[in-house]
């Protein structure tokens, strides 16, 4: 019982943190998101539910990305999702989806002309001229631009140049 209940602070405080993250009216939704598929009112959700919940929240995961979300989710494996345990994984959701919109920003600022893609100089261009003030050397800006451009074909593509923020 004492186990029960250590484990569930611990969940608290983690939803408390979340909620500093997100906005008042982020947190109303994920509410009445998961009380409409809490039909019992006892606080949990099954991982199947999750789907639905996610889907009514304008996410489209794949199956895949489903199934490993509701794994990550459900951190006690008990095969329900608790408020907490759906709070941590929404965060986290959430953040991806402004991560993203910050790197389509990114890219759009370089592909001005909206085809798709910009010329690999654009982006040695911008790095050489403000490499000083990221304290990144010569050599590693043109390594960054040789190794954006997977395909070779001196332009980078979206998904080329969202590779250059994964970590």
């Amino acid at each position: 019982m004492a186990e029960s209940n250590a484990k569930e602070n611990e969940e608290n405080e983690e939803s408390e943190e979340q909620d500093e993250e997100l906005s008042e009216n982020q947190i109303n939704e994920l509410k009445i998101a998961f009380e409409v598929f809490d039909k019992d009112g006892n606080g949990y959700i099954s991982t199947k539910e999750l789907g639905a919940v996610l889907k009514s929240l304008g996410q489209n995961p794949t199956d895949i990305e489903l199934h490993g979300m509701i794994n990550e989710a459900d951190m006690d494996g008990n095969g329900i999702v608790n408020f907490p345990e759906f709070m941590a994984l929404m965060t986290r959701r959430l953040k991806v989806v402004d991560r993203d919109e910050g790197i389509r920003e990114a890219f759009r600022a370089f592909d001005k002309e909206g085809k798709g893609s910009f010329a690999v100089e654009e982006l040695h261009y911008v790095l050489s001229n403000i490499q000083e003030f990221i304290d990144i050397p010569k050599h590693e800006v043109d390594e960054i631009v040789q190794e954006a451009d997977i395909t070779g074909s001196g332009t980078l593509n979206f998904e080329e140049f969202a590779l250059l923020f994964e970590t």
